[in-house]
């Protein structure tokens, strides 16, 4: 007899197992043959026939005789009864032995039932194949079948069941409760097989639908380009705008938002209250550039050439921009810091970056915010309000009509907070690299790619810049210009430009360099150039009044005739004057529009040991005038008697200008010192430095410009902190020639520099 292990076959008494030729093969090493006395054993999982044990078996198999072998494949079993398996030996070639007794079944059905049953079961398996291929011979074959057990053995491939419930199946003794279980798997698959079916024909109607929805959606996209092509004046707005947002290349989250306002625009119609803001809406969402440009090769000696012909000097800002471009040009791609020009009025922060644009061959824009205090107005509006508008700072990218521009943010220290918002916490946003790649205004209520776009930002005080703000920009400091600079700015750039503006030619007017020189020191006192370049546009214009008056004679500016030219009264500068008493010190103090020198005085009167500060200054000076007066008083314990019994007052003129910061500390402490020693300080040495109660010079900011100050001011030596030398390598040589600079460490140090001796007589008090 042979032993046949199989696994998740439905073998059932009584009936004909099908199972494939090939896999009696595997399991008995040859092909089988007719008359063949097999015993079929169940395994409980799958295993290749060296791994079987003992154990791998369930303990009831089933034995029969092979009645046919099929030309398909197949092999059929009469199966004469069920067998326990009362012993398994499993030898060593792998080789199976049974010792196996008959298993009774229990027959408790009856027939008439049973063929009722088995009706309606041919029934339901024919209903369930009538839509398949072999649908037609389904009646002829199940007609064959005079048992539910039969039926399932015959279909038992397609079934979906376990090897678990196939044996429950062949493991079960009563035959009404086999055939029950039998009719349970038949209807479940039937039910699974029906719902796999009506599943599947939904499915496919659904593609039909989808895929016939889509041919006629292309034809109608071909038919209306059609008709768009041979009348465009036909157009609707609405179509211009679809096709717009098609060509448009927007993102995915842009491209959805601008199809459901579409679609909400289409339904509303023209003549409703919203078409006017929604068609703005799309109008300006299209007029966006969605494509990122190709980065492109930079010509690092073309743009150092731009730079160089557009703006003389600036020596250090240049460099730093070459650096960028140079990096941008290695990355093939925006990098970098963003770029923060801080410096005095009229000294080219903005301009630059037109030329920065021009260098980059990008398009430029500037967006200006100064007095900007509304969240909105860098974010957007959102689009429930009526009037809703974009940020500047989109709307400065659809103007640019491209996504990587070139965008100057001016004056931005001069934003401020109100109830509406803090825009300086909005460009937070703006400004970081890390986060601008998906900007979202709220008035587009879509993310927007920022990081192509170069920001440099342009200021004329750090002092007003939030901290996180400030912390994500570089700044780069732009110094006033000297009067060689201003000199030679005027001649290359602003004369010809003026020139140009009037219509006059070079040819037309005479302007030596003497009388350029004489604007400069008497008609303008500044760091930039924007009141020299006012004053050459006025010499033009009376310029070209003469020369239409006087039928075209060249005029002739001169130094004698330039107050006629410019109808203005010199400007009266600040120059050092001689000290005749002392008290009076000579200080530098660094202003928006550049440096400028100041004069500490301070007077001894009769009173009760008070201090009088005036002058309006801030905070800070104040607090620098109490600490340059206990300096003094632990410094000079003799004259403490003075102080009782005197009130000091300290006076900075020119006391309608605000003046505050720690430079002028050292200032204070020698003016003090000189007052109450009697000693006279020269007025042609001046001094900053901020000073601490150790007495200590601690160092300041705004070194160039304060040195620029004394040298037009006529100082001769010039007392600095001593950690402000590296400073001097962005002093103007002409600058440091023109002084002497003493680098100091400790207020004894520079009371010894100035020869203030403990040893004067006490001044009398007035």
């Amino acid at each position: 007899m042979t032993i046949v292990p199989v696994y998740n076959v439905l073998a059932l008494p009584d009936v004909n197992i099908y199972f494939q030729t090939d896999v009696y093969k595997k399991v008995s090493g040859r092909v089988p043959f007719k008359g063949e006395r097999v015993t079929m054993i169940m395994a409980r999982e799958y295993q290749k026939r060296n791994d079987y044990t003992e154990d791998s078996f369930y303990p009831i198999g089933l034995s029969g005789e092979i009645t046919e072998v099929s030309e398909d494949g197949y092999i059929v079993i009469l199966t004469g009864s069920r067998v326990n398996l009362d012993e398994i030996t499993i030898y060593s070639d792998h080789t199976i032995e049974l010792s196996v007794s008959k298993r009774s079944d229990i027959n408790d059905i009856d027939e008439e039932e049973l063929a009722k049953r088995l009706e309606s079961v041919k029934e339901m398996m024919t209903d369930a194949v009538k839509n398949t291929n072999w649908g037609a011979g389904s009646a002829q074959f199940l007609a064959q079948f005079d048992s539910i057990a039969a039926m399932a053995s015959a279909v038992s491939p397609w079934l979906s069941t376990s090897n678990e419930e196939r044996y429950a199946i062949l493991a079960e003794d009563s035959v009404a409760a086999r055939t029950e279980m039998l009719e349970k798997v038949l209807y479940e698959n039937y039910e699974m097989f029906r719902v796999n079916t009506e599943a599947r024909s939904a499915q496919e109607q659904e593609y039909h639908k989808i895929y016939r929805e889509g041919a006629i959606k292309k034809q109608m996209e071909y038919l209306q380009k059609e008709l768009d092509e041979m009348h465009p004046e036909k157009v609707s707005d609405v179509r211009r705008l679809e096709i717009k947002i098609e060509e448009s290349g927007m993102n995915e989250t842009a491209r959805r938002e601008a199809d459901k306002v579409l679609n909400r625009l289409k339904q509303e119609g023209a003549n409703s209250a919203e078409s006017g803001m929604l068609h703005d809406y799309l109008d300006f969402l299209v007029g966006l550039s969605w494509k990122k440009e190709e980065a492109r090769q930079i010509d690092l000696d073309k743009a150092e050439k731009i730079l160089e012909e557009d703006h003389y000097g600036l020596k250090k800002v240049k460099e730093r921009i070459i650096q960028q471009i140079a990096v941008m040009n290695l990355k093939r791609k925006q990098a970098g810091s963003i770029l923060l020009f801080v410096g005095a009025p009229g000294t080219g922060k903005t301009s630059i970056g037109r030329s920065i644009a021009e260098a980059l061959d990008r398009k430029y824009v500037r967006v200006s915010l100064g007095g900007v205090r509304d969240e909105a107005d860098i974010r957007g509006h959102r689009r429930t309000y009526i009037g809703a508008m974009p940020g500047r700072i989109m709307d400065g990218i659809s103007k640019s009509g491209v996504s990587n521009p070139v965008m100057v943010l001016d004056e931005i220290d001069k934003l401020s907070v109100s109830y509406n918002g803090d825009p300086a916490s909005a460009l937070l946003e703006v400004l970081d690299p890390e986060q601008n790649s998906t900007f979202t205004d709220h008035y587009m209520n879509v993310p927007y790619d920022l990081s192509d776009v170069l920001f440099i930002c342009t200021a004329n005080s750090l002092d007003t810049i939030p901290e996180p703000l400030l912390n994500r920009m570089e700044v780069i400091s732009f110094q006033g210009y000297t009067p060689i600079e201003k000199l030679q700015i005027a001649k290359r750039h602003l004369l010809p430009k003026s020139l140009e503006a009037v219509g006059l030619e070079e040819k037309d007017i005479s302007v030596p360099d003497e009388v350029i020189e004489e604007i400069i020191s008497s008609y303008t006192r500044e760091g930039g150039v924007r009141g020299l370049k006012k004053r050459i546009d006025t010499l033009c214009r009376v310029a070209a009044v003469h020369i239409v008056r006087g039928d075209g004679v060249k005029a002739e500016v001169t130094k004698e005739n330039l107050r006629e030219y410019l109808d203005a009264n010199p400007i009266r500068q600040r120059l050092v004057k001689e000290s005749v008493k002392p008290g009076i010190v000579t200080g530098l103090a660094w202003t928006a529009a550049g440096g400028e020198i100041l004069y500490i005085e301070t007077m001894l009167i009769k009173g009760t040991g008070q201090i009088i500060i005036t002058g309006q200054l801030g905070d800070v000076m104040k607090e620098s005038a109490q600490i340059a007066v206990s300096l003094v008083k632990s410094r000079y314990p003799d004259k403490a008697e003075v102080f009782e019994k005197s009130d000091l007052h300290i006076h900075v003129p020119d006391g309608a200008t605000p003046k505050d910061g720690p430079s002028a500390g050292i200032t204070l402490t020698t003016a003090i010192a000189s007052l109450v020693t009697g000693q006279v300080v020269d007025s042609g040495t001046a001094m900053t430095g901020e000073v601490s109660l150790r007495g200590s010079v601690n160092p300041i900011g705004g070194l160039p410009e304060k040195l620029m100050a004394a040298h037009r001011a006529g100082v001769k030596r010039v007392l600095i902190p001593a950690d402000n030398e590296d400073d001097l390598r962005d002093v103007a040589e002409e600058v440091k020639n023109g002084l002497e600079i003493v680098p100091v460490s400790t207020v004894d140090e520079v009371l010894g520099l100035l020869g203030i001796e403990n040893t004067a007589p006490v001044l009398r008090v007035v």
